[in-house]
């Protein structure tokens, strides 16, 4: 159990947040949410006590492990990977070290054999003898091979230290585990693992991420930083939105029917609780959100974008036909004679681990960059809006004001359309006039995502435009590419994302390409049975 205590962080004179009351306990996952900014990571740094608070403290039994998923790649180039995975239990670590020196030495004496005989039953009881074997379930579970096992951290590449550091805070059955964005980097399978790897897991997990979909699937609490206050709630991420929208309008509506509202919030608490899950942990979450009243739950005082694209026209009936695209990029065949065509109604989502392939097949749509082989060719009726990966080339050079940037795309270009529009972007007030070359990530895409609704395009291509964003701007675009009546090309990490909007997928692979009506966990699923086929 961890206890939080009228905690408080204070930066420069100002509280992060204050009067802090938390217990977390085992057998729960809690989810850290809350926008850019508000102090999630730093929330966990002062868990873990990499960060002091300004008042009050954080308390753990001393009996307790606690296991932190590490952030600096670099930090242990010396060791080998099983080393490295091994001192997610310090101790054990110490011990096999320990005990290594004193069998090495030459002149072994009684008292050395009296203390590797305590050692050795320290080890023994830290379950040292199974270490190796451990490690090697964590590396090979996220996807690695277990060849590398006595490699040095310094050969691997960036995604394989991610993944070998996530094993470290895996590794030795800890009794808390604290994960700032462990999906990073993961790719479906590796995902899948870790996520039934956490549910089968007795102990305590605090974790941060923009993941919904992994959110939704291992969390049986949120923890919502608002208002400059951490309150903890029952259920998962999409049961926090959900009551979370009802409370904000229940409270727009404090004067109307508030009995109706009640109801209707009852209603719906109780069709959560009757939802079934493939976690153990369900009929305790059923437990818990049968406790629930509406004094429970959420109000929030974030602010989600608006984001809509209307068409100014549909489309006719061809959309787009693609015959034999081939394209090499620095020596390596990306994309091998690419056939297929795109109908009326369709949202596809390019997925798979080669995300060059997925950039380069856009860019060849949007006529930057030419095929070595093979054609394209837009229907007639179609006008394109596209999302670039990459927007550098649109600010990084250009000092104008952001309503000035946008004037470019509208047709409307009066100042009080414009800052409507805009305000609607959550750029209010004397937003509007920063200069666009020094906006964050973040508000660079809600610049890019508003020049794109400028055009009234019936053809949506976006290549990840769920980066950067913050948990309400990727709910808020994601609601934006469901009702959008017409054709959608995107690529996304986002799980949640590519199932809610995605009608039909497409992988490149080596070998060609796969392409399916289906939704994403589909696809999945049927990766899953042709992987047990192929062996």
């Amino acid at each position: 159990m961890i206890t939080v205590d009228n905690l408080s962080l204070n930066f420069t004179g100002t509280n992060l947040f204050s009067n802090v009351n938390l217990k977390f306990t085992p057998g729960n996952c809690y989810g850290i949410i809350g926008a850019n900014g508000s102090g999630k990571s730093t929330f966990l740094k002062i868990l873990s006590g990499e960060i002091e608070p300004s008042t009050g403290g954080v308390y753990i039994p001393e009996n307790i492990r606690l296991s932190v998923l590490k952030q600096d790649q670099f930090a242990y180039d010396q060791f080998t990977v099983l080393d490295t995975i091994i001192m997610g239990n310090m101790r054990l670590y110490q011990i096999s070290q320990e005990k290594d020196a004193l069998y090495a030495k030459e002149d072994f004496s009684d008292e050395d054999g009296i203390r590797a005989s305590e050692l050795e039953a320290e080890f023994a009881e830290l379950n040292g003898w199974e270490s190796e074997t451990e490690a090697s379930k964590l590396i090979q579970g996220l996807g690695l091979d277990n060849d590398i096992l006595y490699n040095q951290m310094a050969s691997l590449d960036g995604n394989s230290k991610v993944k070998v550091l996530l094993a470290q805070a895996l590794f030795g059955h800890p009794d808390i585990i604290l994960l700032d964005e462990p999906t990073n980097n993961l790719d479906i399978e590796s995902k899948d693992w870790l996520e039934n790897f956490l549910l089968e897991y007795t102990g305590t997990v605090i974790v941060v991420s923009h993941d919904r979909h992994f959110l939704n699937t291992v969390c049986t609490h949120i923890v919502d930083i608002d208002y400059g206050k951490i309150k903890i709630f029952v259920g998962n991420y999409d049961f926090w939105y959900e009551s979370s929208q009802l409370i904000q309008r229940m409270i727009k509506e404090q004067n109307k029917k508030n009995e109706d509202k009640a109801k209707e919030l009852q209603a719906f608490i109780a069709r959560f609780s009757a939802n079934k899950s493939k976690s153990k942990q369900a009929t305790s979450r059923r437990k818990l959100l049968d406790k629930l009243s509406i004094e429970d739950l959420p109000a929030s005082s974030r602010k989600y974008p608006y984001v809509g694209f209307q068409m100014d026209r549909e489309p006719g009936k061809e959309i787009l036909t693609v015959e034999g695209l081939s394209k090499t990029i620095d020596g390596v065949k990306v994309l091998n004679n690419v056939s297929f065509k795109v109908n009326r109604g369709d949202k596809i989502a390019f997925v798979g681990e080669n995300e060059i392939a997925n950039t380069t097949f856009f860019k060849i749509l949007m006529e930057e960059i030419e095929p070595d082989e093979g054609t394209f060719k837009w229907g007639v009726s179609t006008t394109q809006s596209y999302f670039p990966k990459d927007n550098s080339e649109f600010f990084n050079d250009c000092n104008t004001s952001i309503i000035e940037w946008i004037m470019q795309y509208s047709k409307d270009k009066t100042d009080t359309y414009l800052r409507g529009f805009l305000g609607r972007m959550l750029f209010s007030g004397d937003d509007v006039f920063k200069p666009v070359n020094v906006l964050s990530g973040g508000e660079k895409v809600r610049c890019m995502l508003s020049r794109m609704m400028m055009f009234g395009a019936n053809v949506l291509v976006l290549d990840q435009p769920t980066n950067h964003l913050d948990l309400e701007s990727i709910t808020a675009v994601n609601n934006g590419l469901i009702d959008f009546k017409s054709v959608v090309l995107f690529s996304t990490h986002d799980h949640e994302f590519i199932q809610t909007v995605a009608n039909r997928i497409i992988e490149f692979t080596d070998k060609g390409m796969y392409d399916k009506m289906s939704t994403y966990d589909e696809y999945i699923e049927a990766r899953k049975t042709l992987r047990l086929i192929t062996g």
